[in-house]
């Protein structure tokens, strides 16, 4: 299995939510999407419904919109994926990314290889994830699977 996070620490260090208690207030506003710009929405769209398992929601000729599974723990919280429309290609490394968690990081990588995703350096060097690009270009991050007790430390 696959997770999507938004946010998550490249470390793997856990989000620390009792910290985040005092220096937060809940706010009246959420993310809804998280937009992502591209010359084939449809094109863009299949590599992620197929990468994460997520379901089409809507689609025309200039946009796409991805929801997490009906009924799944991410249905209604992590962000929708919109793939817009736009002329130009990717050019710079993007300044937003993906981290996905894996249960099997090299079994993650191989799979997303077979649809169309390919390794890229961006500079990383040695570094326990595993950088990606999508069939349009965007960077992504495969990270390396939680141990049994680092749920837990959260």
């Amino acid at each position: 299995m696959l997770s999507f996070f938004v946010g998550a620490a490249s470390s793997g260090k856990p989000f620390d939510k009792a910290a985040a208690v005092g220096h937060s207030r809940r706010m009246g506003i959420r993310i809804q999407c998280l937009c992502i710009d591209t010359t084939d929405p449809a094109r863009t769209a299949s590599f992620w419904q197929s990468a994460l398992g997520w379901r089409r929601t809507s689609e025309s000729d200039d946009e796409v919109i991805l929801e997490p599974p009906e009924g799944s723990p991410e249905d209604g919280v992590a962000p929708d994926l919109l793939f817009l429309r736009v002329p130009e290609g990717k050019v710079v490394k993007n300044r937003l990314h993906l981290d996905l968690r894996p249960g099997d990081q090299a079994a993650e990588v191989a799979r997303l290889e077979a649809l169309g995703a390919r390794r890229v350096s961006i500079g990383q060097g040695e570094v326990s994830w595993v950088v990606m690009a999508d069939p349009d270009g965007n960077e992504f991050d495969v990270l390396r699977p939680l141990t049994p007790a680092e749920p837990a430390e959260g």
